[in-house]
This record gives C-alpha cells, sequence and structure tokens, in this order.
C-alpha cells in the first residue's frame, strides 16, 4: 500500500485539531499494494456514468462515419499520417494548419487550470484515462476475486487450483480489455472497418500489431499494476497542482473541527450525555480503505489526493447509520475548514477574480479558434523566388525575374485556378503553360509551377500573386519581392 507520511506543520496531530493557514507538505513510501474497497453513493455513481460515457465515445468513435464527399475518407474522426491529415467530423487539419491544434491544447490547459481553480485536481478523480481505465480493471477484479476483504485475505493464503484460476481469469480478462483498448486506439490512424476486416481475414501488417502489442501492453501495465504510482509518481500535473494549490477551491477535506477527537460511537454518546466534547469520527477507516490512491484524507490536503470522493461517499454512508450530521468529510475549501476551527460560518468564492479571468480567456480562445475554423482557407499559394540569379537583364534591356509558385488544394474536388499579379508593371509567363488554360489542382493535391516576370521599367517592388478559382468559390495570394538588378 502506498503510505502518504504528512507533516503536520500544516494538519493536526491525532487527537489535536489544528488552524494554522498552509497545507501539509507529504512524503511517499512503498508499503504493498493497495486494494480500495468498494463504496456506494453519489460520487461513486457520477464516476460509473462518466467511466461508461467515456468508454463509449473511446470505443465507438472510430466506427462513426461523416460525408466528406469524393476521394475523402469517411470515417469521421482519422489521423491520416500517411497523407499528413487529421479528420474530427466536418474539421480537416493539414500540417499547414497545426496552429489550430495548438490553439486547442493552450485552450484544454487553460480550462484544466480552471477547473483546478474550482475544485482541484477533479480532471484525475473522475475523467482522465488513468482513472477510468484503473476503475474498469478493479471492477473486474471485484467481480472475479471479490472485495478488499476477500483479496487481502487471499493473499495470505497458499496457491489452490481454485485461486489460480480466479488468478488466471482475472489476468485474461485484464488483457482481453488492454487488447480492445489497444486494438481500438489502432482504429484512429486507419480505416476502422477496413482493420476488422483485415483481423478477420488474417491480413493485419506487422506494424499494426507491432503497435496494437505496444498499446495492450501499456494499458494492461498502467491499469493493472502502475495505478496509484502513475498518479503519484509518473503524472507531472500533482507536483503542478501544489504549485498553484487554491485555498478556496472545493476539493475533497476533512473537517477536523467536527471530527475531532476521535473515538468510538458508544464513547462518544456517553461524554455527550456528560456535557462533554466528543468528536463525530468513529476512526473506522473507512475513507482510506476505500482510497483508490491509499492515503488518510484526514491527516490533510495531500498532493496525491486525486479528489475522486470517495472517501466523501464511505463517510457519509457511516454518518448516516450513526444518525450523525453528513459532510465530516466533503468538498469543502480549506477557507471554509479554517473557518469552521474559528468558528464562522461558511463563505463561498467560486467566482472570484482568478476564475473569472481563466473563463475569459477559455472563452476567448474557444471564440478565436471557431473565428479560425470557419475562415480557414480550403486552398494555399506558396511563392519562392530564384536566388541565383536574383534577376537576368535581357538584350532588350528588361528584366526578368523567376518564381517557383506552388498551388495547393485542400478539398476532395479539383480547382481551376487563374494567376495575375498586381504591384508592379511586368508580363507574367507560366513555363509550359503558354496557352493560357486554367491551372488545374487535383483534388487533395498540389500543383508547381515555373513562373516569370519581365518588365521594361525595372525597379524594386513589392508584387502579389494571386490565384482566382474559375469558379469564384476562393481567392489566393501571396507578396514577394520583385528586383531590379
Amino acid at each position: 500500500m502506498t503510505v502518504i507520511e504528512i507533516d503536520h506543520s500544516r494538519t493536526r496531530a491525532k487527537g489535536a485539531v489544528a488552524g494554522a493557514s498552509k497545507p501539509a507538505k507529504a512524503r511517499v513510501k512503498r508499503a504493498g499494494p493497495i486494494g480500495p474497497q468498494a463504496v456506494s453513493g453519489r460520487m461513486r455513481r457520477i464516476k460509473w456514468a462518466i467511466l461508461v460515457l467515456t468508454l463509449s465515445i473511446y470505443y465507438v468513435t472510430p466506427f462513426l462515419r461523416w460525408d466528406r464527399g469524393q476521394n475523402a475518407p469517411d470515417q469521421a474522426v482519422l489521423l491520416d499520417f500517411e497523407h499528413g491529415r487529421l479528420y474530427a467530423f466536418f474539421i480537416e487539419i493539414w500540417p499547414q494548419d497545426l496552429y489550430l491544434v495548438t490553439g486547442l491544447l493552450i485552450l484544454a490547459s487553460v480550462i484544466l487550470i480552471l477547473a483546478n481553480a474550482l475544485a482541484g485536481r477533479v480532471w484525475c478523480g473522475f475523467a482522465c484515462p488513468q482513472t477510468v481505465w484503473t476503475d474498469l480493471f478493479l471492477l473486474v477484479e471485484r467481480l472475479i476475486e471479490g472485495d478488499r476483504r476477500e483479496r487481502l485475505k487471499s493473499m495470505n493464503v497458499p496457491l489452490t487450483l481454485a485461486k489460480a484460476l480466479r488468478i488466471g481469469i482475472k489476468h485474461s480478462a485484464w488483457l482481453l480489455i488492454s487488447l480492445m483498448t489497444g486494438g481500438t486506439l489502432i482504429f484512429y490512424f486507419t480505416d476502422a472497418p477496413d482493420l476488422v476486416r483485415a483481423f478477420a481475414g488474417g491480413d493485419v501488417s506487422a506494424t499494426a500489431l507491432t503497435w496494437i502489442a505496444v498499446f495492450t501492453g501499456t494499458t494492461y501495465g498502467l491499469a493493472g499494476f502502475a495505478r496509484e504510482q502513475v498518479c503519484t509518481f509518473m503524472c507531472p500535473w500533482p507536483r503542478l497542482q501544489g504549485a498553484i494549490w487554491d485555498p478556496e477551491a472545493f476539493t475533497v477535506n476533512y473537517r477536523d473541527y467536527r471530527g475531532e477527537e476521535r473515538m468510538s460511537a458508544k464513547k462518544a454518546t456517553e461524554l455527550r450525555a456528560r456535557g462533554a466534547a466528543a468528536g463525530d469520527c468513529v476512526d473506522c477507516g473507512l475513507c482510506v480503505n476505500v482510497c483508490p490512491i491509499g492515503i488518510d484524507i484526514r491527516e490533510g490536503p495531500n498532493f496525491a489526493c486525486i479528489n475522486c470522493g470517495l472517501c466523501v461517499d464511505a463517510c457519509d454512508s457511516v454518518m448516516t447509520r450513526l444518525d450523525r450530521p453528513r459532510g465530516l468529510i466533503d468538498y469543502e475549501s480549506w477557507r471554509n475548514i479554517e473557518r469552521g476551527h474559528r468558528g464562522e460560518a461558511r463563505g463561498s468564492r467560486l467566482v472570484r477574480p482568478k476564475t473569472i479571468a481563466l473563463a475569459v480567456v477559455s472563452v476567448g480562445l474557444a471564440a478565436g479558434l471557431v473565428g479560425l475554423l470557419a475562415t480557414k482557407a480550403t486552398g494555399a499559394i506558396a511563392v519562392l523566388h530564384d536566388r541565383d540569379p536574383l534577376a537576368v537583364i535581357l538584350s532588350d534591356g528588361s528584366v526578368r525575374n523567376a518564381y517557383t509558385v506552388k498551388l495547393l488544394n485542400k478539398t476532395s474536388v479539383a480547382h481551376h485556378y487563374t494567376l495575375a499579379i498586381k504591384g508592379i508593371d511586368a508580363s507574367l509567363s507560366i513555363v509550359g503553360r503558354d496557352d493560357g488554360t486554367p491551372i488545374t489542382v487535383e483534388p487533395d493535391g498540389s500543383e508547381s509551377l515555373r513562373v516569370t516576370l519581365t518588365t521594361a521599367s525595372p525597379k524594386d517592388a513589392d508584387v502579389v500573386f494571386i490565384a482566382s478559382d474559375e469558379t469564384g468559390g476562393s481567392v489566393l495570394s501571396t507578396a514577394d519581392k520583385f528586383v531590379a538588378r
């Protein structure tokens, strides 16, 4: 089990109540595997709902179709590395559009920081892939080997045929889930139905099999064995979370001013009957037993806590049975914990300058990305000026510059362009196309042209190349220089 040891300078020592103003620093040591106990309650139901939703999206999305017209793939979400394309429903990203992906990553980071300012590591506890697949693996483990008590008891029992059979079935189920996960991930990089048919026919490339094996092994190792080590040691977010920890965020906290001192329910009843103070916590340890990370939230804020709220469900169930108020462990801000120590009323500052600023930035980034997507060109033009020589002086005194012009068609239909210039009085000639016919650029293709500009009145000037689509659907332009000498 992973044991998180706390520097109690911020939190209470057992049997005392603290009231300082900064969270504890935690250090972690290994003490055997963690086997969290099953729990039911509101947080657990929310986690199951998110698990079903996220896994459904993951496994189903590669099989969704989206009609993009002729000569274009019809898979709704596809990372087509062979042709350098990223398709997501109506969105098509080329390598030249990677600034959109960068913008999306920045937006996701800002939203994650906003979520942290509101509710700490809530992403980690509910929607992180590591959490989702670990929950799925734990469900399989419980169904086959029993809940925590049965599993712990089984660890100290010699290996028997029945025990070996249960272990074998569990790992077979884990491997099957891992194989489905790895196989599905490959579907995002190729046409999913075609790959399924290739599997059925035994005609799968060695490259696909290799990547499936890699992703299968990764899922099996991380969700089956690494589990809390990923959340505590491998993921950088806990350390970053510690750096941007916000005392106003509603994270999982223990109301120690209400729970301490801990004692049995019987002893607490006796003390209260005599008018003495007694804490609500009966030290049952259920909050620790259900924690997927294996920490004791009663020891104060901990960087390893993923804010999943399972300890909230566990503690509420105990308080309900004892006919005591729920919420001894709850989503609560650290400021309110401090107010509780001072006997002050609770407050909420979820809406504050920090969260408003982050929300405004998120909305602004989202609006900017939508605007960029809406105005994204379906084609592109690029011009490269000849460097050696920059200019050629002809026998009649006129000057000629040469360029390589490249037209790019980002659609699934052919486009026909006419090329023109402005900014200088010069004649334009396309090598090999003196008949003046339009330039045809094939679907999802490009066309390179050798272009010369010749003028009898040479001067250094900016020149704009304009490619007009015959259909009037788009006008592409880019600027370069005309050099007189």
